[in-house]
């Protein structure tokens, strides 16, 4: 049986729901559980605004339970720790991803892999926790974790480039780290420079890969090139240039969510190349020939376990690489939805927690 820390009702929260598929956000307050002896309870400072945020916020799948609260890019200050958190002191810049609990006791559970448990995990908003509660997200003051699903964050690392690495950051260093990417000298292709792309571009960089972007907009290519440092920017709807690239990479992070075709890019694999594909497209469509000619690998994922996440966060802040972020107040949420929608964002837009939610 659990024990409780403390009986006492906890504080209430206040954060930013939607109440309806308009998805509209706006002030809500609400009870978060109280402290129990493996919880850290967290006083978040900032919030990553991912895609999820929209899906969920307008029951695009069907499955939204409102009041929603969303936000799974936390970043935030322990502000109180139970009897047996082992990790974590008050004080402590802390981290909080996609997930808030599992099973702990599935292969994958075990593995460091929470994100695969077999009876599920539990998701950081609109998830259904162990005690029955509909999970709340980071578009609020306070969460209340249990100390396995935090993460540390060095004490030089800004909280506010913490947030989008939680979901976005982790999202393309899993496979990349799966798939052996991290070999200096080999070649990346990144199709698409959102707040996903733009960090595979980064890692690519700084695990020694030759960087090609692809995009449908020319407009992003100086950015690419000059800010983010890819070596090369190809529009991909040009089929010279396209042609010119065939066979000739090693990897390929597919983070366009939009549908595209997937023969083209899979002709730029070489042999035994690997196409990892990390957005969700409507559907996904290639020639048989395109995978067997060249011995090529298709492979999916989502974010990662526990493990790798913070293994991610400390190769982040040892090779200092920071996500492009706009700070945001709480209150331009609504507008920050819109501008996302329409891929407006160089790369995440991050919300100010600590000095706007008030």
């Amino acid at each position: 049986m659990l024990t409780m820390d403390s009986q006492t009702k906890t504080e209430n929260c206040l954060g930013w729901a939607a109440r309806d598929p308009s998805g509209v956000l706006s002030p809500y307050k609400f009870s978060r559980r109280p402290l129990r002896s493996d919880d850290v309870s967290i006083k978040i400072t900032h919030c990553g605004i991912c895609y999820a945020d929209v899906i969920w916020s307008r029951n695009i799948l069907g499955d939204s339970m409102y009041p929603l609260v969303p936000g799974h890019e936390i970043a935030g200050i322990v502000k109180e720790v139970g009897s047996n958190v082992q990790r974590f002191k008050v004080g402590d810049p802390v981290g909080v991803g996609t997930y808030v609990n599992s099973c702990r006791d599935c292969e994958y559970c075990n593995d460091g892999v929470e994100v695969h448990c077999v009876k599920g995990t539990v998701f950081t908003f609109n998830g259904i926790d162990e005690d029955g509660t509909v999970t709340k997200g980071g578009y609020s003051s306070y969460i209340v974790v249990p100390e396995r699903y935090c993460f540390r964050i060095p004490n030089n690392y800004p909280l506010a480039s913490a947030a989008p690495l939680l979901c976005a950051g982790i999202t393309v260093y899993t496979p990349m780290i799966r798939h052996n990417m991290n070999q200096p000298g080999k070649s990346l292709g990144v199709i698409g420079l959102g707040g996903l792309g733009h960090m595979a571009v980064k890692f690519g960089k700084a695990f020694g890969l030759c960087v090609t972007v692809f995009s449908t907009s020319i407009s992003k290519k100086e950015e690419a090139l000059n800010l983010l440092g890819a070596d090369k920017f190809v529009v991909s709807s040009d089929q010279e240039q396209m042609k010119g690239l065939s066979k000739s990479l090693d990897f390929i992070v597919d983070t366009a969510s939009g549908d595209h075709p997937f023969d083209p890019y899979m002709s730029l694999l070489k042999i035994a190349g690997v196409y990892v594909l990390v957005g969700f497209p409507s559907e996904v469509k290639f020639s048989p020939a395109s995978l067997n000619l060249g011995m090529r690998t298709v492979s999916g994922s989502i974010t990662g376990g526990t493990k790798v996440t913070q293994e991610m966060i400390e190769f982040c802040s040892a090779h200092k690489i920071y996500p492009q972020i706009e700070v945001i107040p709480i209150q331009y949420a609504n507008e920050a939805l819109e501008r996302l929608i329409k891929r407006d964002v160089k790369y995440r837009f991050v919300i100010d927690i600590e000095n706007t939610l008030k």
